[in-house]
């Protein structure tokens, strides 16, 4: 009797733990499918919005008014982020909240556009879009497109800090810095943050830099 009692509650023991082990499964591969749901929307939303940027840009040339710029909205592309050493090609959303950053890179509201005067800011998950940023060396390059200039970028800093210490500083100068959790191959929560710094390599930029980014005074 009491064999039989320990018998059922092995089996209902176990069949526990393998539908929490299912649901948990679930959620990931799920939270998974939504963030590449949105990664494709955003490089769709991206190539338009780099064709329309064209138009402008011969317009200009043509002499033809346009609008002025417009504030970002949370969540729309702002950049295509390129870095050959690892094979990364990835749209870059606006803002650094949880849902920005299951879809992609995201850019941190605030900091400038890449290729405009001033630091911008690009962060992403060391377990996701970022994962192999750690392999990343001072000399290495990367490339980034916006709708108003694409260019290359050139690795001159690389360093630890505590998660907490401030890193995130504003610059005169065209500046480009990636940030992610670290260690990269860490379980739980990283107490640290490897912080990447990049200036602009001259002859690169295909439309020039601006003075300053959007929204900027």
């Amino acid at each position: 009797m009491i064999r039989g009692r320990a018998d059922i509650a092995l089996r209902f023991g176990a069949a526990s733990l393998f539908i929490i082990g299912a649901t948990l499964i679930a959620f990931v591969a799920g939270r998974y499918l939504v963030g590449q749901y949105r990664a494709d929307v955003a490089r769709r939303q991206w190539e338009e919005r780099r064709a329309q940027a064209l138009v402008a840009q011969a317009r200009d040339r043509a002499n033809v008014p346009t609008t002025s710029v417009e504030a970002i909205a949370t969540g729309a592309p702002v950049a295509r982020l390129r870095i050959p050493r690892i094979r990364l090609d990835e749209i870059v959303i606006e803002g650094v909240g949880d849902d920005e950053l299951n879809a992609g890179p995201g850019h941190l509201p605030g900091s400038a556009l890449p290729g405009m005067r001033g630091n911008a800011v690009i962060s992403a998950h060391r377990d996701r879009h970022f994962s192999h940023l750690d392999r990343l060396q001072l000399g290495d390059t990367i490339r980034t497109e916006t709708a108003q200039s694409s260019g290359a970028w050139v690795i001159v800093g690389r360093r630890v800090i505590g998660r907490e210490t401030p890193a995130l500083f504003q610059s005169k100068e065209p500046l480009l810095t990636l940030t992610t959790c670290w260690p990269v191959r860490y379980f739980g929560s990283a107490p640290d943050r490897l912080i990447l710094s990049a200036k602009p390599i001259a002859g690169t930029w295909a439309d020039g830099m601006r003075t300053r980014s959007p929204g900027q005074t």
